[in-house]
């Protein structure tokens, strides 16, 4: 691995479970020498990509740094996206009284680009966090609308089981993507996080392809797709016309 590399996995190795980690849990999840792993962290620390933790802390070791946050706000695609979806996504909030989320396709995976809404839910997305999109009501949206290659992509890297209710093989992904195409809207019934369900709808972009995904999630017991469909897919309908009007 070139020192590029090695840096690179060593700031990959956090993750929402672990935003602080240990040089040995660093070393472990890298799969890199711990002298290695101590230089190069050393190094980011003072590049401010990482940061030590606070004397006293649970975890004796490191974190991302604040240079992270800073350049990831300069990403023009997703900052552009973001700015286009925010006056939707209040609307649509305030409309709901649930909680709004924006993602996008990365890899076979959903990344949180903007949540909006302050309920109180034992739920795993958080801005910029990662969920395997077949999981999710935004990754079912978008993979209905994505090539055949990518839904095979999802399929091939496994189809994890987050809850009892998760779809996890590769017929009932299938059929699931079909009636999305059919309806205009995905549902996510508990799927991610048991007692938690969500209407998503898909965004689409200036050259008519799949751009991200739109949801209202909130408590199973108050989602309600007949009333909810139609305002998320009104609110990714005017996203779509926007972006398509941006030429983003």
């Amino acid at each position: 691995m070139s020192l590029l590399a090695r840096a690179a996995a060593v700031v990959g190795a956090f993750d929402h479970r672990s935003p602080a980690l240990t040089l040995a849990e660093l070393a472990r999840r890298t799969g890199l020498p711990k002298s290695t792993v101590h230089r190069i962290a050393a190094e980011l620390v003072g590049l401010r990509v990482l940061e030590r933790t606070e004397p006293g802390s649970d975890v004796d070791g490191y974190r991302l740094g604040i240079w992270l946050f800073e350049r990831g706000e300069l990403v023009p695609a997703h900052r552009s996206l973001s700015d286009a979806a925010l006056p939707v996504m209040e609307d649509l909030r305030a409309a709901t009284r649930q909680r709004i989320h924006l993602a996008v396709l990365e890899g076979v995976d959903v990344v949180y680009l903007e949540i909006l809404g302050d309920i109180a839910l034992d739920i795993s997305s958080r801005t910029g966090g990662r969920v395997p999109a077949h999981a999710t009501g935004v990754g079912k949206a978008i993979l209905a609308y994505s090539s055949a290659a990518t839904v095979r992509s999802r399929v091939e890297a496994g189809l994890p089981r987050l809850t009892p209710r998760t779809i996890v093989t590769p017929g009932g992904l299938e059929r699931e993507l079909r009636k999305i195409r059919s309806s205009g809207m995905a549902l996510d019934l508990e799927e991610g996080n048991l007692g938690v369900s969500c209407v998503a709808a898909p965004v689409f972009g200036a050259n008519h392809k799949v751009r991200a995904g739109l949801s209202v999630t909130g408590p199973t017991a108050s989602i309600d797709p007949g009333t909810l469909g139609p305002a998320v897919r009104t609110a990714a309908f005017t996203l779509s016309r926007a972006l398509r009007e941006s030429g983003l």
